[in-house]
């Protein structure tokens, strides 16, 4: 593939996992089929493990933040860079390895997908990035929470995932770094797992304990293990796909309600009934009223989890979202962004080599006090709960939006916008910007291309990092 110019930007169980080998092609590992059992046990006991600097939730306070922010996105204002990667970097990051006469790979890349859903709908992606990463990389297609399981609430798919994750961690004794592609709901997922994953600084799992590892792998671990450490390894990519990461409240972000209070109104009584408690957090109405809604605590440390640290152990966080013609999931909740910072004109022509893919924004971090759930944002709860009106709703969703955005921003993220108003099926936006069907969706091949060069550039500044 051609060097990719640089760009300025603008600001049923049964896992399946493959590795990539010498001639940058993939075959299937060879795995033990055993039955997995998804214990609570197992995600209290990494959940227990966070740090005693985190802070519960009060009405009217704010929260601590760990957020072990990337040193590397440190300066404030300045604009991103897109990538320019070529084939041979892919390549680079296998130096330590060959040098050490093994074929293990070291990477571990979860693919985690949306609600009723299954590891089917990653066949493209694993095909493509088994051609476009090097041999270093394991790739596992998540399957614990196939189909109707993506019902029963973001924190229990959460810990079932951090379960399976732990399992293949400790099947694969030469793994040293992870990763994380989610599409849709399976960012959510993915979230609440590293937090149940997290190992605060200072922690060993003694995955690099092993006498014989080099001695840039020892280095790696020990920057690592500064920043904290996700299931015992050292975390590269967090990589989200039209998630919706401020629920599916408010105008344009659940788009097939048209932005219409009153149609919001009739689907807030049958989120709950048609897709059980994982509705009721993306409509922010789950828990007491005094309580804060799961997503406006993962915006945080709290006594739920520690959210914001184990996010800012990642070296790079990326978004992806359409910016048009996802039913599903708007432009404002999968961007992490308000109204007033959303483009009334968004850009149109896609970035050299990356068909759909439109625009490229860095967001620093932005300091803050954290989110906070004052005694107006239980009150509107409430009554939303109660007595959903147009103006309850609203009152109560911005609030609320506004505590989350102020979370999430603690930490630098990279926001890739894609448009898919040139496709055949732009309608089909949700499902291209991953490509679940080759046939139907192949328009986010692209997006594909982009992500899969995303992952080879952080692997390769990883390793020339470590060896200076």
């Amino acid at each position: 593939m051609a060097s990719a110019p640089l760009i300025h930007a603008r600001c049923a169980y049964s896992p399946r996992f493959s590795s990539c080998n010498r001639s940058n092609y993939c075959t299937p590992s060879s795995t033990t089929s055993s039955s997995s059992s998804y214990s609570s046990s197992s995600s209290s006991s990494s959940s227990s493990s966070s740090s005693s600097s985190s802070s519960s939730f009060n009405h009217g306070h704010g929260l601590s933040f760990s957020s072990g922010t990337s040193n590397s996105w440190r300066h404030q204002g300045l604009k991103a860079q897109a990538m320019g990667t070529t084939t041979q970097q892919g390549n680079v990051a296998s130096t330590k390895r060959i040098a050490n006469g093994k074929n293990e790979p070291d990477h571990l890349l979860v693919l985690v997908h949306g609600i009723m859903a299954s590891p089917s709908d990653w066949l493209y992606v694993e095909a493509e990035l088994k051609k476009r990463l090097g041999r270093n990389f394991l790739i596992y297609a998540s399957s614990s929470n196939t189909f109707t399981k993506t019902f029963s609430g973001i924190d229990g798919a959460g810990k079932r995932l951090a379960d399976e994750v732990m399992q293949v961690v400790q099947k694969t004794e030469s793994l040293k770094r992870i990763s994380f592609l989610a599409h849709s709901l399976g960012g959510l997922f993915a979230r609440y797992a590293i937090s149940v994953l997290y190992t605060p600084h200072g922690s060993s799992s003694g995955k690099h304990d092993d006498p014989s590892s080099s001695n840039v792998e020892i280095s790696q671990a020990e920057c690592s293990s500064r920043r904290g450490m996700i299931a015992g390894l050292e975390p590269i990519n967090f990589i989200t796909l039209a998630t919706p990461h401020l629920g599916v409240r408010g105008r344009k972000q659940l788009p097939f309600l048209f932005g219409l209070p009153i149609l919001e109104k009739l689907a807030l009584p049958l989120a709950p009934i048609i897709v059980g408690q994982t509705g009721s957090q993306l409509f922010l109405t789950d828990g007491k009223p005094e309580k804060p809604p799961l997503l406006l605590r993962m915006a945080s440390d709290c006594e739920d989890g520690k959210f914001i640290s184990a996010l800012g152990t990642f070296r790079s966080r990326i978004l992806y979202a359409n910016v048009s013609y996802d039913h599903m999931v708007g432009w404002r909740t999968s961007s992490i962004r308000r109204e007033s910072e959303l483009s009334k004109n968004p850009p149109r022509r896609s970035l050299d080599g990356y068909k759909h893919v439109v625009d490229v924004e860095y967001c620093p971090p932005v300091p803050s006090d954290g989110p906070q759930f004052p005694p107006e944002a239980a009150k509107a709860k409430e009554a939303a709960q109660n007595a959903p009106s147009m103006q309850n709703t609203v009152d109560y969703h911005e609030i609320v939006e506004e505590e989350m955005i102020r979370g999430l921003q603690q930490l630098g993220w990279k926001k890739v916008d894609v448009s898919f108003h040139s496709a055949f099926w732009p309608f089909f936006a949700h499902n291209n910007i991953h490509v679940k069907n080759e046939w139907l969706h192949n328009a986010g091949a692209g997006v594909v291309a982009h992500v899969a060069d995303s992952l080879k550039q952080q692997e390769s500044s990883s390793v020339i990092a470590a060896s200076l």
